[in-house]
Order: structure tokens, then sequence, then C-alpha cells
């Protein structure tokens, strides 16, 4: 895989990529890297896609966005600017995981198929967010609203203790090295934990972007791990009346919350189902 940079958005991203054909997005979450897609893109471009697989705002080696902005409307703005300046038509397709799966609900009508990954649809998410035991694996989510996140983020052990509480029994050894490249540096992880201060209000929005309802605004297939401990598994539960007609949700047993590293084989074939070949 070759690693490229493009400006879009007001942001220099350095991105992977991987065959010739259409556009075949693939947006990491966190604490992850592009490098979570290395199962995914060849896959993707064995099928005829060019799959691009972006760092995100902030995590190095792109870069810490001048305008600080990590809400939710800034990460779309990135997917439509992206789509745009890399060529991308009506033939491309779009990918995400976790922080990466919020921005493909609110663009997948731009897309002619959608993926979405570790984080249920938004009306499925808020109804089962505030269950007492969804709290407890959620505390990092309010430690980040705090002056004490960055300290605690970069006490040796606690990223990697998140990947293998979220997918117990994965060794993430080689994702976590990738993770500390990319977001070991300071001024990266900060960047990281902006993402959930903009989430729940800590940091107001930057007022750059207009406001985005969070509504799927077209057809997706939706991927849960059945043993993911970050999000548990009962908050998919509903996905499917949350989601367009012609969407399709699949719960993916023997794995957790990084289920395409877990499970390369079934959830490559359940994506590559879903998208069919390039057109």
């Amino acid at each position: 895989m070759e690693i490229r940079t493009i400006h879009a958005n007001g942001v220099e991203f350095a991105y992977l990529t991987l065959g010739e054909g259409p556009l075949a997005l693939c947006l990491h979450g966190f604490p992850d890297t592009a490098h979570t897609w290395r199962h995914l893109m060849p896959a993707l471009a064995e099928r005829g896609y060019r799959a691009v697989a972006p760092f995100m705002r902030g995590y190095a080696p792109t870069e810490v966005p001048a305008d600080g902005a990590y809400e939710d409307a800034a990460l779309v703005a990135d997917v439509r600017a992206l789509h745009e300046e890399l060529g991308g038509g009506d033939d491309a397709v779009v990918i995400g995981h976790d922080w990466g799966a919020l921005p493909v609900y609110v663009t997948a009508g731009r897309f002619r198929r959608a993926v979405t990954m570790a984080l249920p649809p938004p009306g499925s998410l808020a109804r089962g967010f505030f269950d007492y035991e969804q709290l407890k694996r959620s505390f990092y989510i309010f430690l980040f609203q705090t002056p004490l996140a960055e300290t605690a983020a970069a006490t040796p052990g606690f990223i990697d203790s998140l990947w293998r509480d979220w997918s117990p029994g994965y060794d993430a050894g080689e994702d976590l090295e990738f993770v500390r490249r990319s977001i070991g540096n300071p001024a990266n992880l900060a960047a990281a934990i902006g993402y959930y201060r903009a989430l729940l209000g800590a940091t107001p929005p930057s007022g750059r972007y207009p406001a985005v309802e969070r509504a799927v605004t077209g057809p997706v297939l939706y991927l849960h791990g059945a043993q993911d401990g970050a999000l548990g598994a009962g908050l998919a539960k509903d996905a499917w009346g949350q989601l367009p007609e012609g969407s399709r949700a699949e719960l993916v047993a023997g794995a957790g919350h990084f289920l395409h590293l877990e499970r390369p084989a079934e959830v490559n074939r359940l994506i590559l189902d879903w998208l069919g070949p390039a057109t």
C-alpha cells in the first residue's frame, strides 16, 4: 500500500491507497489508524475498487487541523471534501468504523453503497447509551471531558487496556504500535480526545461548519461484534428499525469492537457481498 497526501477541507490528509477503480473510502475510529483496513483494502482492490484509507483529522501523519474543530459537522465536511478531491463519482462507496462510522450515516446518500461498523445508528445509540452497564463501559468518554484526559490517556497501558477490554482475546500488538506512532505525540493525542469533547459539548462547536442532523441518509450495511466491549451488542439489537429501507444489520459472532481485524475473512465477505463488484 502506498501512502500519499491530499488537501481537503483545509486539512492536509495522509492516506493509504491500493488498487484502481471506483473510490472505496475507508474511515477509521479511536484509538486506531488507517492501518486498521490492512485486511479489507487488498480485498477491495481485488474486487476492482481504489481503496483509500485516510488518517482522520489530527491523527498523524495527517495534520492537526488549524481550526481545532472535531464536531460531527467537521467530520462530515471532511468526508464530502475527500470524496470530491479524490475524484470519487456516483460509483464510490464508503466504509466507516467507530468514529469513522458517524459521518457515514450522514453522507450515505452520496455514495452508491455504505457500510458502518461498531457505532449503532443514532436513534438506536441514544436509547441504550444510558443503560448502567453501558455507562460503565463508556467511562472513558466522561473522563475525556475533564482536564485529566490527556494525562490519563498517555499513562502507559491505558490505550492498550481499551483495546483489550473492547476486543477480548485479540492480540492488538501490531495495531497498538501503529496507534503509538499516530497519537503518541501530545498534540495528536489531544486531537483524538477532542472528538469526545466536541461530542458532549465540553468544547463548543467551532462555528465553521453548518450543523448536521444525525439522520441516516441512505441504506447501509451495519455490522456489530457480538462481544463488543466498548458498545455492547444490546445497543445494536434494534439497529434494523433505525435504518432506512433497503439496509441490513448483522451481528458478527466471536468478535468484539474491532471486528474487521478479529474476523477479517467473515467481515470482508459481508462487506464485499453488500458492495458488489465495482461498476
